[in-house]
């Protein structure tokens, strides 16, 4: 009986402090989250976001940066909710080996979705592998710190990719460091329909 009262003490001190933070966290405004770290899931986590917000019937914009031409299972399903792909097409870029194509690649694809973030009508953009553009300079970061400083004020984006902008990482909202402790691929076992694309 003692540990029960222990422990409804415990649960009712937590739920206290819990609902001060509710009761203080009253802004409403569009949220920089910035998923990155070597860890594998940040580009799931950041589709899983899109998927909660469709779910919710908000418009969303997507911009896969570094992803090839190979299906991804995240676009067949989202584009048929309605939302927008802009994909770089050209691969890793240990494949495509050539800088020139991949900066024109990364731009094509940034002018698509900067349009996006400058549209009030948009409610939340996914820019998957961004964070790899930034530090290959295919990108310009005063660019790309502008269009998310001005975006509309309701408008939440996710940044995906490791190795994310220091600048980046001071302006966002919400951090999240994915970190690896183990990874089959590690091991040999090759990335797989449904669970890694």
């Amino acid at each position: 009986m003692r540990d029960k009262e222990k422990h409804k003490a415990r649960q009712q001190r937590l739920k206290a402090e819990v609902d001060a933070k509710v009761a203080q966290a009253q802004t409403e405004k569009g949220v920089l989250l910035v998923l990155t770290g070597n860890g594998k899931g940040k580009s799931t986590a950041g589709f899983g976001t899109v998927l909660r917000a469709v779910g919710h019937g908000l418009r969303c914009s997507v911009a896969q940066f570094i992803k090839g031409e190979w299906p991804c299972g995240e676009r067949n399903v989202l584009s048929e909710l309605g939302v927008a792909f802009h994909v770089m097409n050209t691969g890793f870029t240990w494949d495509t080996q050539d800088r020139e194509a991949d900066t024109r690649a990364a731009q094509a694809v940034w002018q698509a979705i900067a349009q996006d973030l400058a549209n009030p009508a948009v409610d939340l953009v996914l820019l998957d592998e961004l964070t790899y553009m930034l530090s290959f300079h295919y990108l310009e970061v005063d660019e790309v710190l502008t269009a998310l400083a001005n975006r509309p004020t309701h408008q939440h984006v996710v940044v995906t990719g490791r190795n994310c902008h220091r600048r980046l990482i001071e302006m966002a909202d919400t951090v999240s460091d994915v970190t690896e402790v183990k990874h089959a691929f590690s091991v040999g076992v090759k990335a797989q329909k449904g669970l890694d694309w």
